[in-house]
């Protein structure tokens, strides 16, 4: 039996541009309808059963986003791209926070249209659900509250093109959940592309990201493919994305926007297409206020929102990763799987997590080492550098004067010393404030340095001082 003919409405009041569409989406073996007002759109859906719309924002008795509306209260599901205006860039986002599939820009792109298509008429098959919700459990490891809750919101942003921006703790696992709303996608087929725009030096950070040409400078060689380039029919994951510097985010927002690129020292334009995911530690809005970032990039990336929480928020979720962590690592070193003692999950439940869960993992392998037997118990967690409990965080953060500029809550010293004293106390205030710059600048002692206003050699002293020094070069 034949393949049925995919059917997709097209709604705009200009003749000649849905002629000229209907041309285009013929030679794709795509049937369509046109309706030229709003009134007539719905009359078609009403009686129509279409695998994919498109349509104009401006409409004779209406608009885009009130059939927007419409289909998703009445044709749940069906994916919806809208034409827009050159440079009209808010209209396009509001439409895609209102469950616009994609959008295309006017004049039309037969290219950009061709592959708008593609991700559109390409629906999940009964295997690729299972295959879903068998990731979606393997992949985000807990039963918590926020873990159920996004779970929930990936599965509406899974099937959508619109930018993604993650936030959350160092140590969340924000290139865990990009990576997972990629293989949600319909773009799953296609590349991965993580970047660190922390981890790449400012002079080379376009030739990086965007590709060069043989001899376009100094030790250039041979033509470079861009990483931008290298995500072309997947997704892009720009992780720590407010450390892009000012003259990148311009360039960033064209790629993002006209999703084409130009590599150093090349007089012609490349076409890609690709989904950006971002994150940041950091809050953008503010570093926007600031200057420091730039506030149409702000608005192009910060489409759909997921936040994800801090380990110390998650309850027993902290002991599933505990014995995930305890079954892959076991595994990786080909030795027998150990078992924690009831004391030990105790103490685990008990940790403020500043780190969360790369923290956690890192406090589990060192366990495994120490642990001779075949039980992790408490003493091989205590010997892991800076613990820290969360009824002492919480004391503190009660009794604790308004934090410094600079420093977290937590990290401002109680007025009520804990029991040990006075030295101990301070040693360990020391070291969580190592840490937290050491995990803001990951692990980065250069920066980690620069931000604590000392040497390098003035942080080295102090890493050696409590064990903290990896002997790891920058």
């Amino acid at each position: 039996m034949a393949e049925q003919q995919p059917l997709v409405l097209l709604v705009d009041d200009e003749e000649d541009l849905c002629m000229l569409m209907q041309m285009s989406l013929s030679r794709m073996g795509i049937k369509t309808h046109v309706a030229h007002r709003l009134s007539e759109a719905r009359k078609c859906l009403s009686e129509n059963q279409y695998d994919a719309c498109l349509t104009d924002l401006n409409l004779p008795d209406g608009n885009g986003l009130q059939l927007l509306d419409w289909i998703n209260e009445h044709c749940a599901g069906l994916p919806v791209a809208v034409l827009t205006a050159y440079g009209n860039m808010e209209i396009a986002i509001a439409a895609l926070k209102a469950g616009a599939f994609d959008f295309v820009s006017k004049p039309i792109n037969p290219k950009h249209l061709e592959q708008l298509l593609e991700k559109a008429l390409n629906k999940p098959t009964a295997a690729s659900v299972q295959t879903e919700n068998t990731l979606e459990y393997k992949m985000l490891i807990g039963q918590s509250l926020p873990i159920q809750q996004l779970r929930i919101t990936l599965k509406k942003i899974a099937r959508s093109q619109a930018p993604v921006f993650i936030t959350g703790e160092s140590g969340t696992g924000k290139e865990v959940v990009a990576n997972l709303v990629h293989r949600l996608s319909n773009r799953n087929e296609g590349p991965f592309i993580a970047i660190n725009c922390g981890a790449i030096p400012s002079d080379l950070m376009e030739s990086e990201l965007f590709g060069h040409k043989k001899g376009s400078f100094t030790g250039a060689t041979q033509d470079k493919q861009g990483l931008i380039q290298s995500a072309h029919g997947g997704s892009l994951f720009l992780d720590e994305i407010a450390e892009l510097p000012l003259s990148m985010q311009v360039k960033l927002l064209r790629a993002v926007q006209e999703k084409r690129i130009r590599p150093v020292g090349s007089d012609q334009e490349i076409d890609v297409d690709f989904r950006i995911i971002s994150a940041s530690h950091q809050d953008l809005d503010a570093l926007v206020q600031q200057g420091r970032f730039r506030q149409d990039l702000f608005f192009r990336i910060h489409v759909m929102d997921l936040v994800l929480p801090p380990l110390r928020e998650r309850g027993n979720d902290i002991l599933l990763l505990a014995q995930h962590f305890i079954q892959r690592i076991c595994n990786e070193w080909d030795i027998e799987s150990k078992s924690l003692t009831e004391r030990s999950k105790e103490f685990l439940l008990n940790q403020y997590y500043p780190g969360n869960v790369r923290e956690l993992r890192n406090i589990i392998e060192r366990a495994i080492t120490l642990s001779d037997g075949s039980t992790i118990d408490i003493q091989h967690l205590q010997s892991a550098p800076l613990r820290r409990s969360a009824a002492l965080v919480e004391q503190s953060e009660l009794a604790a004067p308004a934090p410094a500029a600079g420093l977290s809550a937590a990290a401002c010293a109680p007025k009520k010393l804990p029991e040990e004293g006075l030295e101990p106390f301070l040693e360990n205030l020391e070291k969580e404030i190592l840490l937290n710059a050491l995990n803001m600048t990951h692990w980065n002692r250069t920066l980690a340095a620069k931000k604590l206003g000392m040497s390098f050699r003035s942080l080295r002293y102090r890493l050696k001082k409590f064990g903290l020094d990896t002997d790891e070069e920058e």
